[in-house]
This record gives structure tokens, sequence and C-alpha cells, in this order.
């Protein structure tokens, strides 16, 4: 990883942040949720962007249609990242794996 591409990542990273804050201010506490629980268990791929990106597409689409971020995600919001990534490998299924001992893993 080069110079280049850890300053194309910041801009990209500040693009999205700027694309979060002009969000309605529900939305904005119900993402900013979602982004610390999918940080904690999230799949292991979540920094390459796409899921974060397509989670404000989402709510943009969601705001564009007048709808409030409950009516687009349901009452429970960590159910809805459980959706999101149910058939990725997550941190804590690698973590499991590891302690479980399955073969694949250095048996630590």
């Amino acid at each position: 990883m080069g110079i280049q591409d850890i300053i194309e990542g910041k801009k990209q990273w500040r693009a999205h942040v700027a694309r979060v804050k002009a969000l309605p201010p529900d939305y904005q506490i119900v993402y900013k949720e979602m982004q610390k629980y999918l940080f904690k268990v999230g799949p292991v791929d979540l920094f390459d962007g796409r899921l974060l990106s397509g989670i404000v597409d989402f709510f943009e689409e969601g705001v564009a249609a007048g709808k409030g971020v409950l009516e687009v995600v349901g009452t429970d919001v960590a159910a809805f990242c459980d959706d999101l990534v149910k058939d990725s490998p997550t941190y804590a299924d690698a973590v499991q794996e590891s302690i479980s001992g399955k073969p694949g893993t250095d048996g630590k």
C-alpha cells in the first residue's frame, strides 16, 4: 500500500463521513450505532467500504421517500445488522474458530 493509496482512502472516507453528516439526525444516530456494532462483530471485509456506503445509499433512499429511520431498518437495529452480514465471515467467527480448534486454524 503506497502513500497514494492511503491518501485516496482518506479522501473516500471523508466523502463517506460527509454523506453521513448530510443525513437527518435520527438516521445519523442509527448509522453510528450500526457502525459501532459492525466494527465490533462485522464482516472481515468491512473495510473495503461497500457495506457502509451501501447502508448510506439505503438511508438516503429512505430519506428521499420521506420515511423515518425505524421504518427503514425496523425496531431491532442489531438484528438488521446481523441480517446484513449473515453470509459473511466475521471477526467473531474467526475468534470462535480459533478457540474451538477447528481444522484450518492454528489451534491457539
